[in-house]
């Protein structure tokens, strides 16, 4: 009984050495990011609330839409029209690919012992995302290519999905996850000679979803490009500013009352010169 007892003291006392040697660059507060995550898919809901509640367009309105298609900036003009829904099953490929890569960090050890935390921070930075497109696909209309097509099925250019190329959901979905994946990876290995064919995965893999995405008709140049831009912010961002000892900004719950007596709750952020 003595023995197994100071067995299970030894191992009791190597694991928490090991723990205590694999620290994580990422601090993770249940106030603080339990404030920002809430408040991001309380902003999806509502942003999808707003999709689904969109009117479809009138004949009127799309005759309008394809009279006018010479204003179309020239950035996107030569989009104009392109339907393919093999593409669309393309864009799929890439777009899952996306969602795995921040699960294959777990095969990194120095990851894997914080896997509850890496995975937080993967919902907090999705749910961003997903608050930030959902609203402004909700509020913003703007045809998408295939609209302008006339063998494309007059039901199926009328319907306000066809309203939603503003901007590309997928590209930005996919940035996310791509660009935190790569972040994560660099952060836990700084010295690693891996990192710029992780961070080049990272930026080839949403860049292929958006080409598709265009060749299927859903959106055009500029919608991509915000997408993809939005979303490495985010997915980059997110765990930034969730570094700890080094950080310059940090994201911290701010609460009070104003001048008229209303309490407030929400969160901010703070940075240190």
């Amino acid at each position: 009984m003595k023995k197994t007892t100071t067995t299970l003291l030894l191992l009791l006392i190597s694991f928490t050495t090991f723990s205590q040697t694999k620290d994580s660059p990422y601090e993770w507060d249940w106030v603080r990011d339990g404030i920002w995550t809430g408040a991001a898919l309380g902003t999806t809901v509502t942003g999808y609330s707003l999709i689904i509640g969109k009117d479809d367009i009138t004949e009127a309105k799309l005759q309008q839409e394809v009279a006018n298609q010479d204003n179309i900036n020239f950035i996107d003009k030569w989009a104009v029209g392109y339907e393919s829904e093999a593409a669309i099953g393309q864009s799929n490929i890439p777009f899952a690919m996306s969602f795995a890569s921040p699960f294959v960090l777990l095969f990194d050890d120095e990851v894997n012992e914080h896997t509850a935390q890496i995975l937080g921070l993967y919902l907090e930075s999705l749910s961003t995302t997903a608050g930030l497109y959902t609203v402004t696909a909700g509020l913003v209309n703007r045809s998408r290519p295939y609209v302008y097509n006339e063998d494309v099925s007059l039901e199926r250019r009328l319907i306000n999905n066809g309203q939603r190329s503003f901007y590309s959901g997928h590209v930005a979905a996919a940035a996310t996850a791509t660009f935190f994946a790569a972040k994560v990876y660099s952060d836990f290995n700084p010295d690693s000679p891996a990192k710029v064919w992780v961070w080049a995965g990272a930026a080839t893999i949403p860049a292929a979803v958006g080409y598709f995405r265009i060749k299927a008709g859903q959106h055009f140049l500029t919608d991509v490009l915000l997408g993809y831009g939005l979303g490495a912010v985010t997915g980059y961002f997110v765990p930034e500013l969730h570094k700890t000892d080094d950080s310059v900004i940090e994201v911290v719950p701010s609460a009070g009352m104003s001048a008229t007596g209303d309490i407030y709750r929400g969160i901010g952020l703070q940075m240190t010169f």
